[in-house]
């Protein structure tokens, strides 16, 4: 872990938890990555659930560009996005692609994501998540967000998890560190 910035201490990170499903193995890569993410002394972290945020398909009268938001559960997601510096992804590929519910949630806001650094913490079976993050990066980028270089893949995710705790491999564990230095690299 490298040496870090203490005017980074104020800053804020969302652990986005992409599925809503209720099989999901995403809240326990991300109690992974916030207990790795908890140790640095740079940043603060948070987890934020989709299930729990419980967004409808998108429903605003509006284009989210506008900033004009009607809905009471609209301006709460906006409130939440608004009150972090960045995010780190937690996304599963389902069907070569990330989830609906996490494009949902992107889509019903914009300028509360408008400039902020994201990572991304890709699961699933042989190709790990990869392609979700591949197609999320260029979705960031219509969002204005700035991804960082490293990702963490994790294939086969599922035989990582058994009694809803995630056991990472030493590689992933690495990639992790690396992924949070160059986040916190985003803010020096």
């Amino acid at each position: 872990m490298a040496a870090k910035s203490s005017s980074n201490l104020n800053k804020k990170i969302g652990i986005i938890i992409g599925s809503t499903r209720p099989q999901r193995i995403g809240p326990s890569i991300a109690k992974w990555v916030l207990g790795q993410a908890s140790q640095r002394q740079d940043l603060k972290f948070e987890i934020i659930d989709l299930a729990e945020i419980n967004l409808p398909m998108f429903d605003e009268p509006r284009v989210p560009a506008m900033g004009q938001y009607e809905h009471e559960h609209t301006k709460r997601w906006a409130a939440v996005v608004a009150g972090f510096d960045g995010f780190i992804f937690v996304t599963p590929e389902y069907n070569y692609g990330y989830p609906a519910s996490l494009k949902n949630a992107l889509d019903f806001i914009y300028k509360e994501w408008k400039g902020k650094p994201a990572a991304f913490v890709g699961y699933g079976a042989a190709a790990g998540g990869l392609r979700a993050v591949m197609q999320l990066k260029q979705l960031l980028f219509i969002l204005k967000m700035v991804p960082v270089y490293v990702d963490v893949i994790i294939p086969r995710a599922n035989s990582q998890v058994a009694d809803g705790r995630f056991t990472p491999q030493e590689d992933q564990v690495k990639a992790l560190d690396d992924l949070l230095d160059d986040l916190a690299a985003r803010f020096a």
